[in-house]
């Protein structure tokens, strides 16, 4: 009896310590903090997720419906066959809204926390990530919340920039990363950068290649042309999202959807661009588009037969799109491109438009043609299995440099009607088009080219027989509409739809 009231008692004293405990647990200001979930982390590790965030976020489904909207890409099956008809809801870019914001979150982290110890590097990296997340959001859906973002206790319910606002912040906000990146002061550890491996000068160059394409979009040429010219000198300085193949860790996440989670739902059968690399004439593939250039071996490295579907698949096999292919965000070509094109554009040094024109030329001839290419084309630069591909490299590529007068009336690259301004525009848009696959520029580039000056177009089809317009941009988050009074209020039903031109392609 005795041994049963001191168990009672002993389990009375018991509950009064933990009582107690939990008092002061109650009362502790650790209350809130989760051990595996810290609140804070060193400058690098913070980075990594910053760049993990950009990279999920370009390998998204928004990147995914841009490419069927340009007809890079097409949705064939189940919810992307709805994509590549125009058919998308507001829940349709929940998810995309929060992989933009939260790196940009991150990103503002970064510079927080190196600024006060002067860690100009780290800052201008975190700025450059941040203009990279930026630039994709607001060329795509117009009006976004920027200059209150992420700030919630202060502003809860953000304001919707002007687009033309937010791309003459992002304009700023990169002349400032350029400048904190060339002072070389600080850094970061190759760990907590894996793009660059903590190589300012290359982040620096990237810088002002982002900041041309800006310029393109707002088609203020002159400054794209002085951007571009500081811009990415060489592959080597491609922004490229590696992989490794390993799934759920750092698999490339095209190869995923094509792979794992949907395949057959989305490839090329329905595309333009596989037909327009092709140069069909009468209805047999000669993959020319003039006596200086033939794209079968770009094509093969992007598209195969029979991989997934009885028809034209993705190259997953040994080619652009494996497991551990990297991803390109910011490279040489499109700098080069820019350059071209804007170059052409302003029309008072054509020779300089053909130039950069054909050092892509020069440098696809290196990788596609080489036995043993220096670096391959970008994507892949560490596995360049698609090389040794049997027929790939058997005289089936060819980008022999232009002449200026390749691109005068009746030359072999006139497809303007002998204005050799335009066919150099044409060229460069060219060029971009088949370099760009599973990016979203090339929706941008689509839009612009509808009313940029002289008036230059890719003849890309429409998606299906009843469209009359291409679709002009993405609608609002679902999420965003239902809990910020903000967002604006224009469009069918009170809410922009996918034909309301946005300010900058208008």
């Amino acid at each position: 009896m005795k041994k049963i009231i001191y168990s009672k008692a002993a389990a009375a004293l018991v509950a009064v310590l933990l009582l107690s405990s939990c008092k002061d647990l109650l009362n502790s200001p650790d209350i809130n903090k989760n051990p595996n979930a810290p609140a804070d982390a060193p400058v690098d590790v913070l980075l990594s997720g910053v760049e993990v965030g950009v990279a999920v976020a370009h390998e998204d489904t928004d990147t995914r419906i841009a490419t069927y909207w340009s007809g890079t890409m097409a949705g064939q099956s189940r919810q992307q066959a709805g994509y590549q008809a125009y058919i998308v809801s507001s829940t349709t870019f929940d998810n995309s809204w929060y992989l933009i914001y939260h790196p940009i979150g991150n990103a503002r982290l970064v510079q927080a926390k190196s600024a006060p110890f002067n860690n100009k590097v780290a800052v201008g990296i975190a700025q450059v990530l941040e203009a990279l997340q930026m630039v994709k959001i607001t060329s795509l859906y117009g009006d976004v919340p920027y200059s209150q973002a992420l700030d919630v206790d202060k502003y809860p319910k953000p304001v919707f920039d002007k687009q033309t606002d937010i791309y003459a912040a992002l304009i700023t906000l990169l002349n400032s990363a350029y400048a904190n990146l060339i002072t070389g002061t600080g850094g970061v550890t190759s760990a907590g950068d894996f793009l660059y491996g903590g190589d300012a000068a290359k982040w620096a160059k990237a810088a002002k290649t982002l900041q041309a394409r800006l310029y393109m979009h707002v088609k203020d040429y002159p400054n794209a042309i002085l951007a571009a010219q500081a811009g990415i000198s060489g592959t080597s300085g491609d922004m490229l999202v590696p992989h490794g193949g390993a799934q759920t860790i750092d698999l490339n996440l095209n190869f995923d959807m094509f792979e794992n989670s949907r395949p057959g739902d989305c490839g090329f059968d329905d595309a333009y661009l596989p037909k327009f690399m092709q140069a069909i004439v009468a209805g047999t593939p000669t993959y020319k588009r003039n006596a200086k250039t033939s794209d079968k071996a770009l094509y093969n490295h992007n598209f195969k037969v029979g991989v997934y579907t009885s028809g034209l698949d993705p190259n997953t096999v040994d080619g652009a799109y494996q497991g551990d292919s990297f991803h390109p965000l910011v490279t040489y070509y499109e700098n080069q491109l820019i350059l071209a094109e804007a170059l052409a554009r302003v029309g008072t040094n054509l020779t300089g438009a053909m130039d950069a024109i054909n050092t892509v030329r020069a440098d696809l001839t290196k990788n596609l043609g080489a036995a043993t290419p220096s670096a391959s084309l970008y994507g892949n630069p560490v596995a360049s299995k698609y090389i040794a591909t049997a027929g790939v490299n058997n005289g089936n590529m060819q980008y022999d440099p232009y002449v200026l007068t390749d691109f005068a009336a009746a030359g072999i690259a006139d497809t303007q009607g002998g204005s050799q301004q335009k066919n150099l525009i044409y060229e460069a848009l060219a060029m971009k088009y088949t370099l760009n696959n599973l990016q979203y520029e090339s929706f941008n580039d689509l839009r612009r080219t509808q009313i940029a000056t002289p008036v230059v177009k890719l003849p890309i089809p429409f998606n299906i027989p009843t469209a009359t317009q291409y679709p002009a941009r993405f609608i609002y988050s679902q999420n965003e509409i239902n809990t910020n009074p903000n967002v604006p209020k224009t469009g069918t039903g009170g809410v922009a739809d996918i034909y309301q031109k946005l300010p900058i392609f208008q």
